[in-house]
């Protein structure tokens, strides 16, 4: 495994996004262990959850209490393990996302997730996504007020732009580590968001780092517009001519970017996790870098 740096602590370059194993079609919990030993086992140190990471409406944190109990059923050493959890989203049951920026609320779900977690402090607490009912500065002042109190080490932002990102910098200063946005192969809207994190020495976390890749095929009808099929080409080339899966490359070519990039793909079974962790080892040449960047181009 290799490593790289969200703030003052070193993860493994590849984290698990924990999303799959909470939510609508999620896994048996026997399985969600699987899955969350098996991540560890490949040395996967960087864990994301979120209080809203849930199926039905009474069941808020469902997923910060299952990583706390994985982790403590593991049976080996989790002391190196980074949990970066999410608080200011909700799910009402329906399938649909509320936003709740108010630091009122953002501090008990901080609080609430602190006791889910069974940690005296998170290490990384992300505001889930900003909230435009609610001035930006309001929202970072409860991240602040969670640094100085020390119920947090290290704050993130997650679906942001440029602009708050910048002012999240200026409020925060070191206390900002994490941005996690949305980047794959097919969304590409964040690379701004990702050349500023770059510049600034923050982390990038993309979420949903697969998108595209694993709907796509060289070998069938693809179920991204027909137009495109088979839209990422280049990623399956140079899968066959490596002897890895596009889902490893595509990983990859994520790490390639910045060196501030750490991906998060999603995961619900042992196998895919491991899969993803193999690809901390899988070094592309800039050719092949630059080959599959044209190939992403809309």
């Amino acid at each position: 495994m290799q490593y790289r740096r969200i703030g003052s602590t070193a993860v493994s370059v590849i984290g698990l996004g924990a999303m799959p194993l909470s939510i609508e079609g999620r896994p048996a919990e026997d399985r969600s262990f699987a899955t969350v030993h098996a991540a560890l086992d490949a040395g996967v140190t960087l864990i994301d959850t979120a209080d809203s990471y849930h199926w039905h409406a009474d069941e808020v944190g469902h997923n910060e209490q299952l990583i706390a109990r994985a982790l403590a059923t593991y049976g080996g050493d989790t002391s190196g393990v980074l949990v970066a959890t999410k608080g200011g989203r909700g799910r009402p049951g329906d399938g649909t996302w509320t936003v709740n920026g108010t630091p009122e609320h953002l501090k008990r779900a901080c609080h609430a997730s602190l006791k889910r977690l069974g940690t005296d402090a998170i290490g990384l607490y992300q505001l889930h996504k900003p909230d435009p009912q609610v001035p930006w500065a309001e929202s970072l002042g409860a991240l602040s007020d969670l640094l100085a109190e020390g119920s947090i080490r290290a704050a993130g932002i997650s679906n942001v732009d440029t602009a708050q990102i910048r002012e999240a910098h200026a409020l925060l200063g070191d206390g900002l580590v994490s941005v996690q946005n949305r980047f794959s192969p097919e969304v590409q809207d964040s690379e701004p968001e990702l050349r500023l994190c770059a510049e600034l020495g923050i982390a990038f976390l993309p979420w949903s780092p697969l998108g595209g890749i694993s709907r796509s095929s060289l070998d069938g009808p693809s179920a991204l517009d027909g137009s495109r099929a088979p839209a990422y080409a280049a990623f399956h080339e140079v899968a066959r001519e490596r002897r890895v899966t596009p889902q490893q490359v595509c990983l990859a070519w994520l790490l390639a970017l910045a060196p501030v990039v750490v991906p998060i793909p999603g995961s619900s079974r042992p196998e895919t996790v491991r899969a993803s962790a193999e690809a901390a080892d899988l070094r592309l040449t800039e050719a092949e870098v630059a080959r599959l960047t044209r190939s992403t181009v809309r």
